[in-house]
């Protein structure tokens, strides 16, 4: 049967009561989640062999949050990924927004999302259990239009499927981008054996600052190409000068329609990656209703984090699988609009299926 707990966490800075919730499937898999930023805090998975391990990495306390940190497992908003040089023009009128990434916005800004205490209300059902998360953003939040009200809804059910799903709504013209910024690694020092396909035929070529600098391109012939599974270690050794501008992968990639040979369907379901660790100790196949997948081998970070039992967060040994809309649309009209107006509501989901534990 699965549960949900509550219990404190700490103070954000030294003020505010943070809680952690528990989702626990009662059937092997169990998620931590804080109500600053949305954190996932843990997610436990157990292996092919029926025992259990973190697959994403974490940060041992609140204050670790708190503090400057790449994004670590957090709900990431209101707009993911970049904005070139911190504006945008929306029906007429030009917005301004901080920079804080080489002169262009990331993830929403210096104080997005990330850094939010978030509401929180819990319940549990006969297939699993919810945790739901709610946030106010006012007028004018990071220089975005428009109040905007936020739900992310985290559903663990009996099957292990850990989901989130996202709603948004407006009371002008608005410009919204979610996604979910966990450091993935499903049980080995390094990501580099493992083992990752994305269903992606193009992807976007970014400059020095990782603004795409044009339409996609055909993956094919490149180490961009995850059509069929690779080795990542294999796939960022190869000589490319995205890859070493980048030091691995930072880019977007292009998903496929949910029925290929097909235009996209918004809202439709569909799988964006298959992951799998050495060995085939665990695999995660991500299902989502984005067009994008921005694919992150973690290549900034240097051993300064840590996580709980001291070990410490170096380049590659972690991956996020980042699904979202593209970077910069507000400025690109031939990308899928991000423009949420008053009476619409924004829907997303994604899915973390864990396949191995049918087997």
């Amino acid at each position: 049967m699965p549960t949900v707990h509550r219990k404190p966490f700490g103070r954000a800075h030294g003020r505010s009561e943070i809680d952690l919730w528990t989702l626990d499937s009662g059937t092997g898999v169990r998620a931590e989640i804080l109500t600053y930023g949305g954190v996932l805090h843990s997610l436990t998975v157990p292996d092919t062999a029926g025992e259990p391990g973190p697959v994403v990495r974490s940060l041992p306390a609140l204050d670790d949050y708190t503090d400057k940190n790449p994004y670590f497992g957090a709900i990431v908003g209101r707009y993911a990924n970049r904005i070139a040089h911190g504006r945008f023009t929306l029906d007429g009128t030009t917005h301004h927004l901080p920079a804080n990434d080489r002169g262009h916005t990331l993830h929403g800004g210096p104080d997005g999302f990330h850094t939010r205490i978030w509401q929180a209300t819990g319940h549990r059902t006969d297939t699993a259990a919810v945790l739901r998360l709610t946030l106010h953003s006012p007028d004018g939040d990071m220089g975005f239009p428009g109040a905007l009200d936020v739900t992310a809804t985290y559903t663990l059910d009996t099957a292990g499927t850990l989901a989130v799903d996202y709603t948004a709504t407006t009371d002008r013209p608005t410009v919204v981008n979610l996604t979910h910024h966990a450091y993935l690694n499903l049980g080995d020092d390094d990501i580099l054996g493992h083992t990752l396909q994305a269903d992606a035929d193009t992807y976007l070529p970014v400059d020095a600052g990782s603004i795409p600098e044009g339409p996609p391109v055909p993956v094919t012939g490149t180490p961009f190409d995850l059509t069929t599974p690779h080795r990542i270690g294999e796939r960022l050794a190869h000589p490319d000068a995205q890859l070493e501008q980048a030091g691995g992968y930072d880019h977007c990639w292009i998903l496929r329609p949910a029925t290929p040979g097909t235009p996209a369907t918004p809202g439709a379901l569909h799988r964006a990656a298959r992951l799998t660790a050495p060995g085939d100790r665990r695999t995660l196949e991500l299902w989502t209703t984005e067009p994008g997948l921005q694919i992150y081998t973690a290549n900034q970070l240097d051993g300064a984090f840590t996580d709980g039992t001291g070990r410490c967060h170096q380049r590659h040994g972690s991956l996020c699988l980042e699904t979202q809309h593209l970077p910069d649309s507000p400025n690109r009209p031939g990308h899928p609009s991000t423009v949420l107006r008053p009476g619409a509501v924004l829907h997303s989901r994604t899915e973390w299926r864990f396949p191995h534990l049918a087997e």
